[in-house]
């Protein structure tokens, strides 16, 4: 056989085999979408390629960048990694639904008065993984610079200073070096 590009047996290849295939319920962004997608598909290739939600973006294609960070159930996640057929019944939200009509979510508006971005190939997924940090924060989680406490529950809000920010934000790359103006813009946001 040939194994250069464009024989028979490369186009075979992208060829869904038969039952590898399903039509199932996404729910991005408070809306119902169903959508028919090979079970290999990621939310990330789904929400980009099948929905037209382009906030997302392909950095690593590995998780090591977070580029692709969308919240799934209020908590931030790669969705370069995750499935979409395993994400029937969950709550994704992207970017596109941070904002309440036109009013931006407090750390869009903040991103954008502190200029935390500078090409903004990965400002999508700092905005959401931003939001993500502030709810997990909100909830007690700590971090590995939260000071250690007696108690491995969590004791409330934790504190949110420019150390713990950029601990908790230590998943997302900026190649630009945005990190600085990221940095205060969370602290803007932060209760």
């Amino acid at each position: 056989m040939d194994p250069t590009p464009g024989n028979d047996d490369a186009d075979a290849a992208q060829v869904p085999l038969p039952g590898t295939r399903s039509t199932f319920s996404l729910d991005i962004n408070g809306t119902a979408r169903t959508v028919t997608l090979d079970h290999r598909t990621t939310v990330l290739d789904a929400l980009r390629e099948h929905l037209g939600l382009t906030g997302a973006k392909k950095g690593c294609d590995h998780g090591q960048c977070g580029a692709c960070t969308v919240l799934v159930d209020g908590r931030r996640a790669n969705s370069c990694l995750l499935f979409a057929v395993a994400q029937e019944g969950a709550r994704i939200t992207t970017v596109e639904g941070l904002a309440d009509g036109d009013r931006l979510h407090p750390v869009q508006a903040a991103f954008l008065e502190r200029d935390a971005l500078q090409c903004g190939y990965c400002t999508p997924g700092q905005i959401c993984s931003a939001v993500g940090m502030l709810g997990e924060a909100a909830d007690g989680f700590p971090s590995h610079v939260t000071p250690p406490t007696a108690t491995t529950v969590p004791e409330g809000p934790a504190a949110l200073g420019a150390e713990e920010i950029r601990e908790r934000m230590s998943g997302n790359l900026c190649r630009c070096g945005a990190y600085p103006h990221i940095v205060r813009a969370i602290e803007d946001v932060a209760p």
